[in-house]
C-alpha cells in the first residue's frame, strides 16, 4: 500500500467518525414527526433504498443477493412446478439441482446476460452429461471409468479461459447426480426435462432479473490506454520534448489498468479465440507503447528535434488517436475510421528510418522514436483484428499475427496440446480433481454410502490447487456442515412430514444461503446448503432427523478424500511450478536474446527467421498460467517475494525486441567492426544474467534453493545499474555509469558512431537491463543468488550448491 491510500483510509476513518458522532447527535436531539403517518413513510423509504441497492449496488452483497434471486426463481419454479403441479418427483428434482450447480456451484464470470450466454452454450453439453451419467450407472466400474474421463476432460477445458473453467464444475455435477443408482433408463427423458427445464428458468433468469451494472470492458480499458499514448506523443512534440510527471504518472496508471490482475475475471481476453487473443496482444502493445514513450530519451541540451522527428510524432499521436476510436466503436468498428492515419504512420516510418542523424547521441534517440512506431503500428494491427476478426486481415505480418487466419478449431486444438503435460497447471489440476472424483465414486459404491452424491459434492467444491488450501478450507466447512446438520435435524424431528412447511421454508432459505454463503465464505455456505438439502429431500421423501447425520457423514468422506487426493498430486499448487517455470522460460530467453545479438552481427551469416521463438512463446504461455493461478493460492511467504510478474514482462520484451531487431538487421547495415564487437559483449552480458535469474527462479527440489554468494561479474553490475521511472515496472531506463563492468551498459555507447542497427540492438538490450534490475534487487531482498557454474552456456541452468540436476527444457 502507498501513502496515498494511507491517507485515503485515514480520511474516511476520519469521515465515520465524524459521521458517527453526527448521527449519536442526531439521535440526541430527534426532529419532531409529523404524526403517526411518520413511521410508515420511514419503512418505505427504507424498503425504496434496499430495492434500490439490490437493483444498482456494486458491492459483493448486492452483487450475491441478485444472484441468489435469479437462483432461487429458476430452482424454485422448475421444482415447485413439476413437483406439486405435475407430480414429477425426478423431473423435479434435476430442475433445482440443474439450476443450482450452473448458478450457485459453478462460478462463471460476469455479468447475467455474459452468464446466460456461456449457459446457452452449454446446455447441450448439459444434455450430453445426465445422458451419460444414466447410462453408465448400469455398474460401478463403468461410473467410475465416466468419472475419471469426463471429470477430468471437464477440469481440463480451464485452459480455454475463466468461462469454460467457471462452468466445469456445475457441469460435473450434472454428471455425478445421475451416475448413481438405481439404474434407471427409463427416467432419462423426465431427467433430460427436468434438466433442460431448470436451465431454460436460470438463463432467462440470469438475462432478464435484476441485470449487474455494466463494468468498464477489456476493450475500454485498451481505448483508454491508447488515448493516454496519444495525449503523451501530442506532449512530446512540444518543449520541452519531455512528459510530465503528472502525464508520465498517468500513464503509468493507464498500462497498470491493463494489468490481467487488475481486470475482472470475465473481461480478460484469456479465450485462444482470434479476436481473444487479438484483443489480449493489443493490451500488452498498448503497454508497450505506453513504456517506449516514458523512457523516450529527450533530445540533446540546447538542440531541439529534427524535423522528420517532429512528423514521425505527430503521426504516431495521429494513429494512437485512430485506434482508441476503433476500440471504442462497436463490435464491428464502423464509423472508426478506414486506417488511413495507420498508413500514413506506416509510410513516415519507412522514410524516417531511411534518414541517419549526424550526431550519434541523436542516433539512439532516432532508434527509439522508430520502436514508439513500431509499438503502434503493431497495437492498430492487433486491435483491428480484435475489433473486426479474420475480416481484418489484409497485408497482416503472420508472424506476428500468427493467429488472423488460423480456424477456431485449430486454435482451440493449439492451446491444449499446449497444455497437455505435466507442468501446465491446468494439466495438475485436472488430474487432481478427477482422481479425487474417482475415488469419492468409488467409495459411495462400494460402500453403498446413502446420498453418495453428497461426497463427490464436498469433493467438487472443497478440493483447492494446494493442500495448504484444502486443509483451511475443509476445517471451516466441517464446522459449518456440524452447525447446519444440527439446525437441519432440529427443523425435521420438529416439522416431521408437514411437507406444507418445507415447501413455504425453501425459498427463504435458498434467498439466504446463496447471499451469505458467498460473502461470509464456505463454512457459511456449507451449513446453509446442509439446510437447503435438507428441506429440499423431506419434500421428496419422507425423512426424518437422521438425513442431517448422513449429510455430515458424506461431507466428511468427500473432505477426507479430497485431502489425501491433494497431499500426493501437486500439492504445492502452483507455487513450485510457477518458479520451474519463470525459469525455463529465463532460460530460453537467455538462449534467444544471445542468439538474436550474435545474428545481428556482419558476418555472422545468415540471419534466421523473424518469426517469434516458439520455445520462448510456450515457456512464456505456460508461466503465465502458472501465475494467474497462483495469484489465487494463499500465499505463505510472510517476506519479500521474487519480482513473478518482472520475470514474465522480461519474455514478452525478448520476444518483442528480437522480432524488431532482426527485422531492423534485414535492411542491411554497413559493417563495423566495433559495433558488432560490442553487440556481441552487451548481449552475451546480458544472456548471462537471464542464466543467472533462470537459477535463482528454479525449483530443483522443494523450495528455491539459495546458495552461493552474488557473482560479482554479472549480478553485482545488473544490481547497481541505477534505474530512473520504472517503479511500475515499466518504462524504466538505464543509467549508464561505466561501473557495469565489461559487456554491460556502457556510457561510451551513447558516443559511438555506429550504423543505426546498433542503437536498435543497444536500446533493446538497455530495457532487458532494466528487468534484469528489477528482478537481481528482488532477489537481493528475498536471499542470496546462486552463483553460476564458472563456464556455464548463456542457455542453461546454473547449478546451485546441493541442487539436483538439471532437467531437460520445456
Amino acid at each position: 500500500m502507498d501513502g496515498t491510500d494511507g491517507r485515503d483510509a485515514a480520511a474516511e476513518a476520519e469521515a465515520t467518525e465524524g459521521g458517527g458522532r453526527a448521527t449519536r447527535s442526531r439521535r440526541r436531539y430527534p426532529a419532531p414527526t409529523s404524526g403517526p403517518a411518520s413511521g410508515p413513510a420511514s419503512a418505505r423509504s427504507r424498503a425504496a433504498a434496499a430495492i434500490a441497492l439490490l437493483r444498482d449496488g456494486a458491492g459483493p452483497v448486492p452483487a450475491a443477493a441478485r444472484r441468489s434471486v435469479r437462483v432461487t426463481l429458476a430452482a424454485c419454479i422448475g421444482f415447485y412446478g413439476f413437483l406439486h403441479l405435475l407430480d414429477r418427483p425426478t423431473a423435479a428434482t434435476y430442475a433445482l439441482f440443474a439450476a443450482v450447480a450452473l448458478a450457485a456451484l459453478a462460478r462463471i464470470p460476469g455479468t447475467g446476460r455474459q452468464r446466460s450466454a456461456e449457459l446457452v452454450s452449454a446446455l447441450p453439453v448439459a444434455c450430453a452429461l445426465v445422458t451419460v451419467g444414466t447410462l453408465l450407472a448400469v455398474r460401478t466400474w463403468t461410473a467410475v471409468a465416466g468419472m475419471l474421463l469426463i471429470g477430468f476432460c471437464l477440469a481440463f477445458g480451464a485452459a480455454g479461459g475463466p468461462r469454460p473453467a467457471g462452468t466445469a464444475p456445475g457441469l460435473q455435477l450434472l454428471y455425478i447426480l445421475p451416475c448413481f443408482p438405481p439404474y434407471a433408463p427409463g427416467e432419462l427423458g423426465e431427467r433430460l426435462l427436468g434438466t433442460l427445464t431448470g436451465l431454460v428458468l436460470l438463463i432467462l433468469a440470469e438475462a432478464f432479473v435484476l441485470p449487474d451494472p455494466r463494468v468498464p470492458s477489456y476493450r475500454d480499458r485498451a481505448a483508454e490506454a491508447v488515448r493516454a499514448a496519444a495525449r503523451c506523443a501530442a506532449v512530446l512534440r512540444e518543449p520541452p520534448y519531455a512528459l510530465p510527471t503528472a502525464v508520465s504518472a498517468h500513464a503509468a496508471a493507464s498500462a497498470q489498468a491493463l494489468r490481467p490482475s487488475s481486470v475482472p475475471e470475465a473481461e480478460r481476453p484469456a479465450g485462444p479465440g482470434v479476436r481473444e487473443r487479438a484483443l489480449a496482444h493489443t493490451g500488452l502493445a498498448a503497454r508497450t507503447l505506453l513504456s517506449r514513450l516514458r523512457a523516450l530519451p529527450a533530445p540533446r541540451p540546447g538542440t531541439r528535434p529534427e524535423a522528420a522527428e517532429l512528423r514521425l510524432t505527430r503521426s504516431v499521436e495521429r494513429a494512437a488517436r485512430e485506434t482508441a476510436a476503433l476500440l471504442a466503436a462497436g463490435r464491428t468498428g464502423e464509423g472508426a475510421g478506414g486506417g488511413e492515419a495507420a498508413r500514413t504512420l506506416l509510410r513516415v516510418r519507412a522514410e524516417s528510418a531511411d534518414h541517419v542523424p549526424c550526431a550519434p547521441a541523436d542516433r539512439r534517440r532516432h532508434a527509439a522514436l522508430l520502436e514508439v512506431a513500431d509499438a503502434a503500428l503493431v497495437l492498430g494491427t492487433a486491435a483491428d483484428i480484435a475489433v473486426r476478426g479474420r475480416g481484418a486481415v489484409g497485408d497482416t505480418d503472420f508472424g506476428r499475427f500468427w493467429y488472423a487466419r488460423t480456424g477456431t478449431l485449430r486454435l482451440w486444438w493449439i492451446r491444449l496440446v499446449g497444455n497437455a503435460g505435466p507442468r501446465s497447471v491446468h494439466f495438475q489440476n485436472a488430474v487432481r480433481i478427477s482422481l479425487a472424483l474417482g475415488v469419492a465414486r468409488v467409495v459411495a459404491g462400494l460402500d453403498s454410502l446413502p446420498h453418495g452424491f453428497w461426497a463427490m459434492l464436498a469433493v467438487l467444491s472443497l478440493t483447492r490447487t494446494t493442500a495448504v488450501q484444502t486443509r483451511s478450507t475443509v476445517r471451516t466447512a466441517l464446522i459449518g456442515t456440524c452447525m447446519g446438520a444440527l439446525a437441519a435435524g432440529s427443523v425435521l424431528a420438529l416439522a416431521g412430514e408437514a411437507s406444507t412447511l418445507y415447501a413455504y421454508l425453501l425459498p427463504p432459505l435458498m434467498l439466504v444461503a446463496f447471499t451469505v454463503g458467498p460473502v461470509r465464505g464456505v463454512g457459511w455456505a456449507q451449513a446453509m446448503f446442509t439446510l437447503v438439502v435438507a428441506v429440499v429431500f423431506a419434500q421428496l421423501a419422507p425423512a426424518t432427523w437422521q438425513l442431517a447425520e448422513v449429510r455430515f457423514l458424506d461431507v466428511l468422506i468427500g473432505s477426507v478424500i479430497g485431502i489425501v487426493c491433494g497431499l500426493f498430486a501437486w500439492p504445492r499448487g502452483a507455487h513450485d511450478e510457477l518458479g520451474r517455470a519463470v525459469a525455463r522460460l529465463l532460460r530460453a530467453a537467455a538462449a534467444d536474446v544471445a542468439a538474436t545479438t550474435k545474428a545481428v552481427s556482419s558476418g555472422a551469416g545468415p540471419l534466421p527467421d523473424r518469426d517469434d521463438d516458439p520455445g520462448v512463446q510456450h515457456a512464456l504461455a505456460l508461466a503465465e498460467t502458472a501465475y494467474a493461478q497462483y495469484q489465487g493460492e494463499a500465499q505463505r511467504a510472510a517476506g519479500p517475494t521474487p519480482d513473478w510478474q518482472g520475470a514474465l514482462m522480461s519474455g514478452h520484451h525478448v520476444l518483442w525486441g528480437a522480432r524488431r531487431v532482426l527485422t531492423a538487421a534485414a535492411d542491411g547495415s554497413p559493417p563495423d567492426p566495433r559495433a558488432d564487437a560490442r553487440l556481441r559483449a552487451y548481449g552475451a552480458w546480458v544472456a548471462e544474467g537471464f542464466a543467472l535469474a533462470a537459477a535463482r527462479f528454479d525449483v530443483p527440489e522443494g523450495p528455491r534453493a539459495a546458495a552461493g554468494p552474488v557473482d560479482g561479474s554479472v549480478v553485482g553490475p545488473v544490481a547497481g545499474s541505477v534505474v530512473a521511472g520504472g517503479a511500475d515496472g515499466e518504462g524504466g531506463r538505464v543509467f549508464r555509469g561505466g561501473g557495469a563492468g565489461a559487456g554491460g551498459p556502457q556510457a561510451s555507447d551513447s558516443d559511438l558512431d555506429a550504423p543505426p542497427l546498433f542503437f536498435t540492438t543497444t536500446t533493446w538490450l538497455d530495457s532487458l537491463t532494466v528487468d534484469l534490475t528489477r528482478m537481481a534487487a528482488a532477489h537481493a531482498v528475498e536471499g542470496p543468488v546462486p552463483r553460476a557454474a564458472p563456464g556455464s552456456a548463456p542457455g542453461h541452468r546454473a547449478r546451485s550448491r546441493g541442487s539436483a540436476p538439471p532437467g531437460p527444457d520445456a
